[in-house]
């Protein structure tokens, strides 16, 4: 990113027998405006951004509960829809609750990626834990050894 405004140069062209220092000032005054319009552009914040850049963004905000153990999986979820939200904790209480609070125009795409964040999760709790499998298939395997019969007199398969 840095290398591009670096390397990026202002080029401007006036048609004019005679270059006056009025004409200039005027040529770069459209310049720095339409400079300023792109930036204004990038400035407004995407995403998860702190509640007081969403109040500037001068839409109605609502908000929703969430639990702490859900928070960044929501986080990816949002992200993926393009939702532009805040996250608030409310530690007045124990446990702390959280809230997110988002712009009111983003009420049908927050339900959205809610149905598919709650899909989601569903269907990681329903399925078997991996870790839990492998415990039980190596306390059977601690007992098929156990049950084996050592053998002590190995023949290696040599006759004479």
């Amino acid at each position: 990113m840095q290398d591009e405004v670096n390397e990026k140069t202002v080029a401007i062209s006036i048609k004019a027998t005679k270059l006056t220092a009025a004409l200039l000032q005027a040529a770069m005054k459209k310049l720095l405006a339409q400079a300023k319009k792109q930036l204004d552009k990038q400035a407004t914040p995407h995403g998860k951004q702190t509640l007081k850049q969403l109040m500037k963004q001068n839409a109605g905000v609502s908000n929703i509960e969430i639990t702490d153990s859900n928070i960044k999986a929501f986080e990816s979820t949002a992200k993926k829809y393009g939702v532009d939200f805040a996250l608030k904790k409310d530690a007045t209480e124990t446990p702390p609750r959280y809230l997110v609070f988002f712009k009111g125009r983003d009420a049908d795409v927050l339900t959205a990626a809610f149905k598919e964040f709650s899909a989601k999760k569903l269907t990681q709790e329903q399925k078997p834990s991996i870790r839990k499998a492998l415990a039980a298939f190596k306390e059977k395997a601690k007992l098929l050894n156990a049950s084996r019969e050592k053998v002590k007199d190995k023949d290696r398969g040599r006759e004479l």
